[in-house]
């Protein structure tokens, strides 16, 4: 097990190792949250530099990250009955970030629904870090999660191994 912290809520959580790669992706997308929120406060923010980022990132990453999910977490979390809704929840959540990624892409996301974007998706990474990951690690064993780990391993290949930055437009700078 190894402790980490969820992009500052300074409530470090244990997480097996095996799930380590989902939650380093899942540290990138808050991050990306955390920008945006700040940095679309003003009225006035060119919306163009956030919907191409979050398009990359879509593409490079989180596409990838949410088949893993859907192919290795839940089909495992839903052998347990006290998991099963959530897996339900979580998986009508991708169907709605989806969207909010399609929309990024076809650039038809205004401010205000970017803002919504960024809340919607913290909201779901924080519920499958506390409760998804958790809920696994409690059913499963050393092995079991072994398993899953090289499962996702495979599945994570595709991903991109580049360190995507932020464009010069979303970059946060220091007041």
């Amino acid at each position: 097990m190894v402790r980490i912290d969820l992009c500052g809520d300074n409530i470090p959580v244990l997480r097996d190792k095996n799930l380590i790669p989902l939650s380093h992706q899942h540290q990138h997308a808050l991050a990306l949250c955390v920008r945006i929120d700040r940095g679309t406060q003003s009225e006035n923010t060119a919306v163009e530099p956030w919907l191409a980022e979050i398009q990359q990132i879509f593409e490079q990453e989180i596409q990838v990250h949410f088949s893993a999910e859907e192919k290795v977490l839940f089909p495992a979390a839903e052998q347990f009955a006290d998991l099963e809704a959530l897996v339900r929840e979580l998986r009508d959540e991708h169907r709605s970030l989806r969207d909010f990624f399609s929309r990024a892409s076809k650039r038809t996301l205004d401010q205000p629904g970017l803002r919504e974007f960024a809340a919607s998706l913290s909201r779901h990474i924080r519920k499958e870090e506390r409760q998804l990951f958790e809920g696994l690690q409690q059913h499963l064993g050393a092995q079991q999660l072994a398993i899953m780990g090289s499962q996702l391993e495979q599945e994570l290949a595709a991903a991109s191994k580049t360190c995507l930055l932020p464009n010069e437009a979303t970059r946060l700078r220091a007041k």
